[in-house]
């Protein structure tokens, strides 16, 4: 059916020891949107992802993939079914090669690789020219396409980019972007974490907004750009 969700996380809730993470979240995902994640440091937007990829369990609540419950399903699985992330910190292997950082993005792949790096480099065409270069040794932007690129690499149908502009140059932060724009206009499905409300809300069809674990506020982009509260928090009071 049209305009049904992808995504659906009901009532999900994430636990370190006593540390009650992320509380009762609700959020749905419709394909071919760009969802932006706000919050401040520590609010619980890296929990929400990690649950979502099953890097950390999801103590109470669902989560569906489609129709399909994935609750209790293996991060590989979750892979394989067409969930990826791109870490905060970039996560790429330093003393690698980029080939073989964005070949380990393919590995649950079953499709044409070759397709998948035409894909890669037609958004990272400086990735292309440092192929067999160490990925400790790439800028730091350089670093984040490169992460951004690997969770490509499996054609994922859900992507998620957890702080893409984090650390990054106001040059650099433009880049990359200008590049989740353009995979939007191809059609992917992102969610995008950031600090960087503004950015964020400006290349995305609707957002969420997290504070001290819980979804306190949610909307279209434009909405949430005009409210008074997300403009004192997160916009510089702009």
């Amino acid at each position: 059916m049209e305009n049904e969700p992808i995504l659906t996380v009901t009532a999900g809730s994430v636990y370190y020891g006593m540390l009650h993470a992320v509380k009762q979240a609700e959020i749905h995902v419709v394909a071919g949107e760009v969802i932006a994640l706000l919050g401040s440091n520590g609010a619980g937007k890296t929990s929400l992802l990690e649950m979502i990829v099953g890097v950390q369990p999801c103590r109470e609540g669902r989560i569906f993939y489609g129709s399909k419950d994935i609750t209790r399903m293996r991060v590989e699985k979750r892979v394989k079914a067409g969930i990826c992330l791109a870490p905060e910190g970039r996560g790429i292997l330093a003393a690698m090669t980029v080939r073989d950082n964005l070949l380990l993005g393919a590995y649950h792949y079953r499709g044409r690789i070759d397709e998948s790096m035409e894909t890669v480099f037609r958004h990272f065409p400086i990735l292309q020219e440092r192929m067999g270069q160490r990925a400790g040794l790439l800028s730091g932007g350089q670093q984040q396409m490169l992460s951004m690129a690997r969770a490509m690499m499996s054609r994922p149908k859900l992507l998620m980019l957890d702080e893409p502009s984090l650390g990054l140059s106001p040059i650099m932060v433009a880049e990359i972007f200008k590049i989740i724009e353009d995979l939007k206009g191809e059609g992917c499905t992102i969610i995008v974490s950031e600090q960087n409300a503004r950015k964020a809300l400006e290349c995305a069809d609707r957002g969420y907004v997290l504070e001290t674990g819980r979804i306190t506020l949610s909307g279209r982009s434009d909405e949430l750009l005009a409210n008074e509260s997300v403009r004192h928090a997160y916009l510089g009071g702009e």
